[in-house]
């Protein structure tokens, strides 16, 4: 193999991928424009095959440059893990972390910034998603932890409950608690049959809450003609307009409507306890993630070394 297909190169091709800008790559790596042209430039060359597709200045990968995506950003990942392990006792380097969004509003603010204060060599990035989104990117090594919902919570049996992947190790951190959001004149409810309303506003398909919600309301429509609906939305703010406009209702953490100051325009009822995870690979253990799993409540400090 060329040297040309090495780890720097591999670098600035995710980065220009991610950016779909060589302006902007450049920028990022702090490097020359220029040379970020030549190197992915090179790249093709090596490989034999057009990795992007150029419109103006922006830059699409290709189906070629999807599959490569894949392959580099593992190899990155693997490249970092090996160079953290050379400081086993020095939280340093890169550490990714993906949470939902309930997670990333309510826990990660004041914890990163007592992390960042303890820890000043680690390079924190946050990204967030629906739990099946984060478990995937864990598994794809694109991020190095996760905390999402139990997904056994998802299964409207609990005998169905499908447990994580073999590669995968979850600890419970902490215990949201799911209400389920009405509008203001909206009748007490105790049971689905009790809704008036039957549109669940959430995120996209791939949400642990939206499926909590929607197993809840599945027995609605077996004996009624209603249908249960899904308005799919991009935020709790734009959830919470769907409740408060009286079209939907909602399932949502209480500490996002703690955060939300929700007022006459909603009312809300407990629905269930859900555990959030801190999911990683069983094989991932620099001291960056161990630093921050010990951050995390005791539960997860107790058990977080033990894999």
């Amino acid at each position: 193999m060329s040297s040309v297909l090495d780890l720097a190169s591999l670098e600035i091709f995710c980065a220009v991928a991610a950016e779909h800008s060589v302006t902007k790559a450049a920028r990022r790596l702090e490097r020359v424009q220029s040379n970020v042209t030549t190197r992915v430039q090179q790249l093709e060359e090596e490989l034999d095959t057009a990795l992007f597709l150029r419109d103006g200045k922006r830059m699409t990968l290709t189906p070629d440059g999807e599959r490569l995506l894949a392959y580099a950003e593992q190899l990155l990942s693997l490249s970092e893990e090996a160079r953290q392990a050379m400081r086993p006792q020095r939280p340093s380097g890169r550490l990714r972390i993906g949470a939902m969004e309930s997670t990333a509003a309510t826990l990660l603010p004041q914890l990163f910034a007592q992390y960042h204060c303890r820890w000043p060599e680690v390079d924190l990035a946050i990204s967030t998603g629906t739990t099946a989104a984060l478990i995937d990117a864990v598994l794809a090594r694109t991020l190095d932890c996760a905390l999402v919902a139990d997904p056994a919570a998802t299964a409207c049996d609990r005998a169905d409950a499908q447990p994580l992947d073999a590669q995968l190790y979850g600890v419970p951190v902490f215990s949201e608690q799911l209400m389920l959001v009405l509008p203001g004149d909206h009748p007490v409810v105790h049971s689905p049959q009790d809704l008036q309303i039957t549109t669940l506003a959430g995120f996209a398909r791939g949400c642990a809450y939206r499926q909590i919600g929607e197993n809840w309301l599945s027995t609605v429509g077996k004996n009624d003609a209603r249908q249960v609906k899904v308005l799919e939305v991009g935020s709790y703010h734009a959830i919470l307009a769907c409740v408060a406009a009286g079209s939907c209702i909602a399932v949502m953490p209480r500490s996002v409507l703690d955060l939300q100051r929700a007022g006459p325009d909603f009312t809300t009822c407990e629905l269930m306890s859900v555990d959030t995870l801190l999911v990683s690979r069983k094989s991932y253990a620099p001291a960056a993630f161990e630093a921050f799993a010990r951050m995390l409540p005791p539960a997860t400090m107790q058990t977080a070394g033990a894999r």
